[in-house]
């Protein structure tokens, strides 16, 4: 069994974590490695589920913080194990997001005096599909064990405050027409060419920008794949473009939703994939505290992250974590040594200041 010590250099621990192997549904090492850690701290209470795990200080302070990082990554791509060289550490997970488990794991296991109460989670299955996650198994099923008063995950975000995050909806839009042989094409209707009115609607769409606590947030409304046709002779009678919504945290799903039934008037929808956005809460007084702290002016997260489900349980969260996540699930996946040591020393800061 692979063995964590959080006493190494929060460089070394990164790269002890990523290379133990733990693609989504194979976080078994990893999970049980580092719950000999969290098992290890006397301060802690630890409940583990399935391969995620939960510790938690009890020291009866005023405030409790939740930081939470998923153990899992997507598949190797020629970038495992790591590579250290010079001040950039390279490989699979480095970025997205052994580099911020690290991070929390040093602390979950150094600091047994913190001036607010922790709960430190460590999940599996966040890179498939959602109903694996196991921060969200934990939401639906034991939300007790997330109970806190703000909420950081340690997502990359290049070592600063990204506040809240993008919803993100994703539906078919259908044309439908009658299927003819094409050489008496006047005999049916081409579904396909009634998609060319889709693609213009889609063209002359301007996207919202949205300021939200003085964070701007650009929607996007974009075609993500297309297809239609039966055979090389045949007029179709079906074509189907998915596109993809990504919509700004002052809008529900169901605002969503509303709005793409709008934009596409006369057409067919059909949901086929949706999740919340976050709204950034940096007006909690947790949350204005920890922006100081980090000393960084913060900035609007595109895309969605797991603050979603930490907003709907009512918690105000934030991005903050080492790496810049263009280059997640890339094969040149790499963090900056500087980053880890940023992160780790602006949390250290806030939690015992």
């Amino acid at each position: 069994m692979a063995v964590l010590d959080p006493s190494r250099d929060v460089v070394r621990l990164t790269v002890d974590l990523c290379d133990i192997a733990s693609e989504s549904l194979q976080e078994a090492e990893i999970a049980d490695a580092v719950a000999a850690v969290l098992e290890a701290a006397p301060h802690l209470t630890v409940v583990r589920d399935g391969h995620t795990l939960v510790a938690r200080t009890d020291l009866g302070r005023e405030e409790r913080v939740v930081i939470a990082g998923h153990l899992d990554t997507v598949p190797a791509n020629g970038n495992f194990p790591t590579r250290l060289d010079g001040d950039t550490l390279w490989g699979l997970g480095t970025c997205d997001m052994k580099g911020g488990v690290a991070v929390a794991l040093r602390l979950a296991a150094g600091l047994p005096d913190p001036n607010r109460d922790v709960t430190y989670v460590f999940y599996d299955a966040e890179e498939i599909a959602a109903k694996y996650n196991g921060l969200g198994r934990v939401a639906r099923e034991r939300p007790e064990l997330l109970e806190g008063d703000f909420a950081i995950l340690m997502e990359p975000s290049v070592a600063s405050v990204e506040a809240g995050c993008q919803g993100t909806i994703r539906v078919d839009v259908v044309t439908r027409g009658e299927r003819a042989h094409s050489a008496r094409s006047w005999m049916g209707h081409n579904a396909i060419h009634d998609a060319a009115e889709l693609l213009v609607r889609l063209r002359d769409y301007e996207p919202r920008r949205v300021v939200i606590d003085g964070l701007e947030y650009r929607e996007g409304l974009n075609a993500v794949g297309i297809s239609g046709g039966v055979s090389g002779n045949v007029v179709p009678d079906l074509a189907t473009v998915t596109v993809n919504y990504r919509f700004a945290p002052d809008l529900s799903e169901d605002d969503a939703l509303a709005h793409l039934t709008e934009v596409f008037e006369g057409f067919e929808l059909t949901v086929t994939d949706s999740a919340p956005g976050a709204m950034p809460g940096l007006d909690h007084p947790a949350a204005a505290a920890f922006v100081a702290a980090v000393g960084a002016e913060p900035r609007p997260k595109f895309g969605w992250t797991d603050v979603a489900q930490f907003t709907q349980l009512g918690i105000p969260a934030v991005n903050f974590g080492p790496g810049d996540p263009i280059y997640a699930h890339k094969q040149d996946e790499h963090v900056p040594v500087a980053h880890l040591r940023t992160v780790e020393d602006a949390l250290r800061r806030w939690l015992t200041a």
